[in-house]
């Protein structure tokens, strides 16, 4: 993921700011955003913009192609219908995104501002805060689609 941001910072993606999804405030009366991804640099202030929303999606979604093989393959050994179990996959990619992202709201912040300005970790606390935070979501997202997995990986009786 810090590759992937990188090579966007290189772009004018950093200056488009991406918010959607309201979602009440902020304790400080701030406006809450699932997707709460300001334009600007994180060292900066800033949320990353367009280009670190995208480079957290592309960085998941990757991840989740190669988890999906895996899993079925070689951890479950499932031989149910494929499509039936990518299409579940799916959905529940889709959830686990929006309610991992949902929760950043919680910790994002005061863990880039720790290590960027408290700390002064300058660019190597950026990287340092961004596989702390890849970690959380990771925690939340095997928390939820372990047992999913458990559901639509199904080993079927040979016929």
């Amino acid at each position: 993921m810090p590759l992937i941001k990188l090579i966007f910072a290189q772009t004018s993606l950093l200056t488009i700011g991406f918010q959607v999804f309201q979602l009440g405030h902020n304790f400080d009366g701030s406006v809450y955003y699932v997707f709460d991804y300001a334009a600007g640099s994180l060292a900066s202030g800033g949320g990353g913009g367009l280009g670190y929303f995208l480079a957290v999606q592309i960085t998941i979604g990757i991840a989740r192609i190669i988890n999906f093989f895996a899993q079925r393959n070689v951890t479950f050994k499932s031989n149910s219908n494929i499509w039936t179990a990518a299409f579940w996959y799916v959905l529940a990619y889709i959830v686990i995104t929006f309610g991992a992202a949902a929760a950043q709201g919680f910790y994002k912040a005061p863990i880039y501002n720790l290590f960027i300005n408290t700390w002064g970790m300058g660019s190597f606390g950026e990287t340092t805060a961004d596989i702390i935070t890849m970690i959380i979501t990771s925690t939340i997202s095997f928390g939820v689609f372990y047992p999913i997995f458990k559901l639509i990986f199904k080993q079927e009786a040979a016929k």
